[in-house]
């Protein structure tokens, strides 16, 4: 789900846009954007990718069960196409006719900006170990009458 949409209801083709974004990274890395790997420090996929991209090890991310029977500059382009569909503002992400151009055609792509959804789990465990009752750092404050 797109954060404009998650948090203000609105939505838009850019929606779609994050959504085949998450689709294309996920089918890249052959795991879902919520599941949680052991050691590793972001909390979803959106930013272990992320993490790794600005890292050079991008790679790092793909089907283990490929082994190396891949193009790695079509994977890394795919991988730079499903960052760019995940930024963090909508009027940064691609339209899906760019997309599908960017996908078929070798043209130079931009630098992707930071993604939108990017949960660290340090910042989880900080929370935790402080005895905070919430892990998302959300508080929640019940209005009584008189």
């Amino acid at each position: 789900m797109s954060p404009e949409y998650a948090m203000e209801g609105q939505y838009s083709t850019k929606s779609d846009v994050f959504s085949f974004g998450i689709i294309l990274l996920e089918i890249t890395s052959g795991k879902r954007n919520t599941d949680r790997d052991k050691g590793r420090v972001s909390l979803n996929l959106i930013g272990h990718v992320w993490d790794l991209w600005r890292e050079g090890k991008a790679l790092d991310i793909v089907d283990s069960t490929l082994g190396e029977s891949y193009p790695i500059d079509v994977v890394l382009r795919h991988i730079l196409i499903g960052l760019l569909c995940v930024q963090e503002n909508a009027f940064d992400r691609p339209s899906m006719l760019e997309v599908i151009f960017m996908l078929g055609n070798e043209v130079s792509l931009p630098t992707p900006k930071k993604p939108a959804f990017l949960f660290n789990s340090a910042n989880n465990l900080d929370s935790e170990s402080s005895g905070e009752s919430s892990m998302n750092e959300i508080t929640s404050t019940t209005i009584s009458a008189r």
